[in-house]
C-alpha cells in the first residue's frame, strides 16, 4: 500500500471508530513500524485533520467525526462580508490563526458561482478598513500556535522577555487575547503548573510537542 493510500485508510479507519486506538495497534493493522505510524499521524495533523491523543481506558488516537460540516450556501453579500473581515483580520495581524482563516475563506469563494464571484470582487473593491496593525510575529510561530491551540497539544516556546533574555518553556495554551496592537497567549507551564501570559510577538520559536497516547 502506497503512503497516500495508507493515510486515507488511516483517516477512514479512525473516523469509523467510537473509541481511540494506540499508535502500536495502528502500526500492526497497517503493517508498518510504530515510528512510521507516528510520521503518518503527524502528516494527517499537518493536513488539518482534527486528530487528538486521548489518555485512559479506551484512549488512543481519535478523529473528531464532526470535522466536516454539511454544505452551506452563501449569498454574494454574505460571502463579501466574511471575506472582507477575514482579510482585515489577516492584514491587521489580529490573530495567529491565519492559515485556517485563509483556507476557510478560499472555500467560501470557491462555493460561489462565477457571476457571484464577480459580484464578490466588486463588493470587496468598495470595502476598506483602517486600524492599528498588531506587532509582527513569525509565520512558523503562528502556525505552531494555531495547531497547538486547536488540537490541544503542548507547545515548546523560546520566549524573549523585555530584557531580551531568552528562555525555553513547555506550555499549554488555555486562551488567546487579541488587542488592537498585540496578541497574548494565556498559557499554563507544563512542568510547574504556573499560569501566565506571553506576548506572541516575543515568541522567537515554537514547536508542537508530541503526546504519546496510552491505554
Amino acid at each position: 500500500m502506497k503512503r497516500t493510500e495508507r493515510l486515507f485508510a488511516i483517516a477512514e479507519y479512525l473516523r469509523g471508530r467510537r473509541t481511540g486506538v494506540t499508535a502500536e495497534a495502528l502500526a500492526e493493522r497497517f503493517g508498518v513500524t510504530v515510528r512510521t505510524m507516528y510520521r503518518d499521524l503527524d502528516a494527517l495533523r499537518a493536513a488539518e485533520m482534527p486528530l487528538a491523543a486521548e489518555r485512559g481506558r479506551g484512549g488512543g488516537y481519535a478523529l473528531d467525526r464532526s470535522y466536516s460540516l454539511p454544505p452551506v450556501n452563501f449569498t454574494a453579500r454574505e460571502a463579501a462580508v466574511l471575506v472582507a473581515l477575514g482579510r482585515y483580520a489577516t492584514e491587521m495581524r489580529l490573530m495567529p490563526f491565519t492559515e485556517t482563516l485563509a483556507s476557510g475563506l478560499d472555500k467560501v469563494r470557491a462555493a460561489l458561482s462565477t457571476s457571484a464571484q464577480r459580484e464578490l470582487l466588486a463588493r470587496l473593491a468598495e470595502l476598506s478598513f483602517l486600524g492599528v496593525p498588531a506587532l509582527p510575529s513569525e509565520e512558523p510561530v503562528r502556525a505552531a500556535v494555531e495547531r497547538a491551540w486547536f488540537e490541544r497539544l503542548p507547545l515548546r516556546i523560546t520566549y524573549v522577555d523585555r530584557s531580551f533574555v531568552q528562555t525555553e518553556r513547555a506550555v499549554r495554551i488555555v486562551g488567546v487575547v487579541m488587542e488592537r496592537h498585540e496578541t497574548r497567549l494565556d498559557a499554563v507551564d507544563v512542568v510547574s503548573g504556573e499560569r501566565r501570559t506571553f506576548r506572541l510577538d516575543r515568541v522567537a520559536r515554537a514547536e508542537v510537542m508530541r503526546v504519546q497516547a496510552k491505554t
